[in-house]
């Protein structure tokens, strides 16, 4: 397995120079773009890693089926789901139009950026501190790496330069979705972002949803209805404007972030876990994407076959 998935990413990496790092926040730009890995972790524990799977970068939006699965714990699946929606926008992630347009008048899905902005308003805490904390301890937990920690940096530059954020998340408040103070909710929304990880933690988390929601040592975190919920909503929406072409190349619940990675989940079976921070134009990992197309095939894991 392991000089097979060697050989996918040295296939692979070319795809990378027709990508470009994201830009937009600061400090993401110094990514290095050829940067490509990948982690598998089956159910028996066996672990097969290639490439770049060690190098760290920034959970972004790989981050929001996790709080997801906090909040679902916190508020209940009726309350969350009267606040967000669960259909794909088929706009791009940070897009707010359909916020005023669409006639559920609150976000598509706890996928985009407003809809993972309301889910931070429903994450218990009597401050923003105390409710990153839990964020970062429920993903440290799911993880298994308790040295997780926010790359301060990135934070900085997500505060900076996330006014379109702040711009969604006034509209919720002044629909009456957010309760509370939206800065604080703004920074719980940004710290989650800025988490650090590798390729192997993506794996791990994802082997904790292939598991339904139980840790390699049997605990359950969450109920197998609330890691299916996440897992569904991965799999409609969580690449983006780009998540029905995944469906049919992959097959697999999935979710990028601009900083380069994937988490999929084979359901009973595998975690996986990509690195590639050269984006396409929908922001997902161009050289991850043709990688894990290439396993797919491979292996024929997709849960539609």
């Amino acid at each position: 397995m392991k000089s097979f998935l060697e050989g996918v990413i040295n296939r692979n990496k070319y795809m990378c120079e027709l990508g470009k790092v994201a830009d937009y926040i600061p400090g993401l730009s110094t990514a290095n773009k050829n940067h490509l890995g990948i982690c598998i972790i089956d159910t028996s524990g066996e672990i097969v890693i290639a490439g770049d799977a060690d190098v760290k970068f920034t959970l972004q939006s790989i981050s929001k089926p996790l709080t997801l699965m906090l909040a679902l714990l916190d508020q209940g699946e009726k309350y969350v789901f009267s606040k967000v929606g669960m259909e794909p926008s088929g706009d791009a992630f940070n897009s707010i139009r359909k916020l005023e347009t669409g006639r559920m008048r609150k976000p598509f899905n706890p996928m985009i950026n407003a809809g993972a902005i309301e889910v931070c308003s429903m994450i218990k805490g009597k401050n923003s501190a105390e409710k990153f904390e839990r964020v970062l301890n429920f993903i440290k937990l799911i993880s298994g790496n308790n040295n997780l920690k926010v790359n301060e940096d990135i934070y900085k530059g997500e505060k900076e330069t996330g006014n379109k954020n702040r711009s969604m998340a006034y509209f919720l408040k002044g629909e009456g979705l957010i309760s509370g103070d939206v800065e604080d909710v703004l920074d719980v929304y940004f710290k989650q972002c800025s988490i650090e990880v590798t390729a192997i933690d993506l794996a791990k988390i994802g082997l904790f949803l292939a598991r339904g929601g139980v840790l390699e040592n049997g605990d359950r975190v969450v109920s197998e209805h609330i890691a299916t919920i996440a897992k569904t909503l991965m799999t409609t929406c969580g690449m983006y404007d780009g998540s029905g072409e995944f469906a049919i190349k992959v097959g697999v619940p999935s979710k990028s972030g601009v900083g380069g990675g994937i988490l999929s989940v084979v359901p009973g079976k595998m975690g996986i876990g990509v690195f590639g921070p050269s984006l396409d134009l929908k922001g997902n990992s161009i050289g991850g994407i043709a990688v894990l197309e290439e396993i797919a095939e491979n292996f024929k894991f997709s849960i539609f076959n």
